[in-house]
């Protein structure tokens, strides 16, 4: 006996709402515990020297340092016993100039630190206009 004649066989389908959901609730999980780490890099553009020689500044201060570590304000020895005789050396040389411009011209075997005393007694001085010096290479 057949009692399911007139009745049509439904076809078995795959449901994919619980698949969804299944899935949202994955991609949510990693969203939340993964972590992003984010490396930071420093675009520098490094100034290119010329071959010119640039004019003469009438208030421009040259400090020169030595690989010893031996300080030089326009020419004239300063015996470095703190950042305050490197103060009064800029101050004396600046002669009442309202901002003059502090030329560094460090050895490339000086300290880092003595590059640094030259800027401090700058800033200590009210001098906020520093420069480097450098030197075309060779080829």
């Amino acid at each position: 006996m057949n009692f399911q004649r007139g009745r049509q066989k439904d076809e078995p389908r795959i449901d994919f709402v619980p698949l969804i959901d299944v899935l949202l609730v994955i991609l949510i999980f990693l969203m939340v515990t993964t972590t992003y780490n984010r490396y930071s890099e420093l675009q520098i553009n490094l100034p290119e020297a010329g071959a010119e020689k640039q004019p003469e500044r009438p208030n421009e201060i040259t400090v020169a340092v030595d690989p010893a570590g031996q300080y030089t304000v326009n020419h004239q020895p300063v015996r470095f016993t703190g950042i305050e005789a490197l103060v009064e050396s800029l101050r004396r040389a600046a002669a009442g100039a309202a901002e003059p411009v502090i030329v560094i011209a460090a050895d490339a075997k000086a300290t880092h630190q003595s590059v640094v005393n030259v800027m401090e007694a700058a800033r200590i001085a009210g001098y906020s206009r520093i420069t480097f010096t450098t030197q075309a290479r060779e080829r």
